[in-house]
């Protein structure tokens, strides 16, 4: 029963490190995450992408989702493979800065972190600080489940069986090595494994050179994880964790060897303590950067090499956008319908994705051959219309109930919606960036950077809406229609301070003001279409009034 209480004890104190590490990132992804591509792909030199990357993993609290992230600009062309592997270099340091911050004893803070983010969460309206709230908590979190897993360690110290694991790990340093590359992958965070290998060198359940060997795994196994989860990416994608598990593992078996020899011949003297491994791990991560920096752009070659673009009949089969889900002839059951329907809905939603994406940049460089590419996307989302409409009609109600023919109305007015906003792209932001280069205008700096803020914003809003369409849940959808309220806000706060820079007396502001004012309003409205697919799940579950007004106000005159 002793071994079943430990055990229990044990899973616990992991599982709650690894609940409050993605509790922290989910925070830092929802108040931050519209930037993210911005400073990623802005990147030009290497240096200067690998700090990014290390200031991105500290505020992701997770090396792996900077690299996944970086993989997928890749993926679309939006970032080098120098600039990509720069990135995530930086952001395995930046992993080994977290775990020097929160070795730290903090546990006096705890209690003030619960507080204070959960009054933020709990208690506010606003968005950013509510994420805020939530950033906090899992803070606090983290360090609550790194006590936990000290106190259920302390009891079996001095037990029989631990000393004699410690032991066999410290002799036998590859098989360690292994462990830490399993746990890491198996809990998929590098930053609560880690952590877990310091603890436990800290309260001296293992000694040091199996704690480093543990540790040195956990880095192999970090880097093992973007790999596996990018192996139904394209190439491009996959390039760049490939190359990273390669300098990793190769840096990793080099000094698992050298730091263990060096350590039976007593050459580093005795190294004791959870610090001193977190010396040793940010030692090998910052030498692996300094090391691994110049090599980025020579590794291409032979990345491309083992992952070359494919070619002949796959490559000539296989469609640039996935073709029409929906077929009148096959409609099948409810389910498989509203299914069939939702997959073609979401086809349409990366179409219009598509073309939204590039079109602020088009104020700046006004291509038209882009120009017109944006538009021919926009004919084949009006061209998917037609289809829906068909496959909706070929539905029998009376078959399918009311429930589920209500669900479908649903799923064809959000057609509508995502028509219309393509429409906004093509006929007006289009519009708006031809004549902003036939005027050869530019916008100031400050409403170039509210307008690119808020295309950020718009960006994230358009995942969200993406995740509501196909899991219809309830919570997303409910933050999917506060992220709209936040967008209207964005769009009144900016033209008030356009208003304001133009009584300034701002030159370029007043060159720009018609187009900037008018692009606001079909951003604005872009956002109102694509956030439209939360309302059948609001107003199902209760969640959004009929109407703002408040009823029973006598008017003036009225008979009583």
């Amino acid at each position: 029963m002793a071994i079943v209480g430990f055990l229990t004890s044990l899973a616990g104190a992991v599982m709650l490190l690894l609940f409050a590490v993605r509790m922290v990132r989910t925070g830092m992804e929802r108040n931050y995450g519209a930037s993210f591509q911005r400073v990623l792909t802005g990147q030009q030199s290497k240096l200067g992408a690998s700090l990014v990357g290390v200031v991105l993993a500290i505020v992701l609290q997770s090396s792996a989702a900077v690299t996944l992230l970086t993989a997928g600009f890749a993926a679309s062309g939006l970032i080098a493979f120098s600039a990509g592997l720069a990135i995530v270099l930086g952001g395995d340091l930046g992993s080994a800065l977290i775990i020097q911050i929160l070795s730290f004893k903090l546990d006096w803070l705890v209690p003030t972190l619960l507080a204070v983010g959960g009054w933020l969460f709990v208690k506010t309206e606003n968005r950013k600080l509510r994420q805020m709230g939530r950033i906090l908590m899992g803070i606090a979190l983290i360090l609550l489940s790194l006590r936990l897993l000290r106190e259920t360690m302390d009891p079996i110290r001095d037990s029989v069986f631990l000393p004699a694991i410690a032991e066999y790990l410290a002799r036998d340093y590859i098989t360690a090595f292994l462990v830490g590359g399993a746990l890491a992958f198996v809990m998929h965070s590098s930053v609560a494994a880690i952590l877990m290998c310091v603890t436990l060198v800290q309260i001296g359940a293992i000694p040091f050179a199996a704690g480093m060997s543990l540790a040195l795994g956990a880095n192999f196994g970090s880097a093992l994880i973007p790999v596996w989860l990018t192996r139904g990416m394209n190439v491009r994608a996959r390039r760049i964790p490939l190359a990273n598990i390669a300098l990793r593992g190769t840096w990793a078996v080099i000094i698992l060897f050298g730091a263990n020899l060096a350590l039976r011949t007593g050459q580093f003297g005795d190294l004791q303590g959870g610090q001193m491994l977190v010396y040793v791990h940010l030692a090998f991560n910052a030498s692996l950067l300094i090391l691994a920096l110049p090599l980025c752009s020579i590794l291409q070659a032979p990345t491309e090499r083992l992952l070359p673009e494919p070619s002949g009949p796959e490559a000539v089969q296989a469609p640039d956008r996935p073709v029409s889900a929906l077929n009148p002839c096959n409609i099948g059951p409810p389910q498989q319908a509203l299914s069939d329907m939702k997959r073609e809905l979401l086809r349409m939603s990366d179409l219009v994705e598509s073309m939204f994406r590039p079109v602020l940049s088009l104020y700046q460089s006004g291509e038209k051959a882009q120009l017109k590419a944006i538009k021919a996307v926009g004919r084949e989302v009006n061209g998917s219309l037609p289809g829906i409409r068909a496959f909706a009609a070929a539905i029998p109600a009376d078959e399918f109930g009311k429930e589920n023919a209500k669900s479908v109305r649903d799923l064809m007015e959000y057609a509508i919606r995502l028509k219309a906003a393509s429409d906004v792209v093509a006929k007006r932001l289009c519009v708006l960036a031809g004549r902003m280069r036939s005027n050869d205008a530019t916008f100031s700096k400050d409403g170039w950077y509210e307008l690119v803020r808020l295309h950020e914003s718009i960006l994230a809003n358009m995942k969200l809406a993406s995740n509501v369409l196909i899991s219809d849940d309830l919570e997303s959808a409910r933050l999917l229609s506060l992220e709209k309220t936040e967008i209207k806000r964005v769009e009144r706060d900016s033209r008030e301070h356009h208003l304001k820079r133009l009584q300034q007396g701002s030159a370029k502001s007043f060159e720009t003001s018609d187009i900037h004012l008018e692009t606001l309003r079909a951003l604005r409205e872009f956002n109102s279409h694509i956030a439209a697919v939360a309302y059948p799940i609001l107003y199902r579950n209760g969640q959004l009034l009929e109407t703002r007004l408040i009823e029973n106000i006598p008017m003036l005159g009225d008979d009583e």
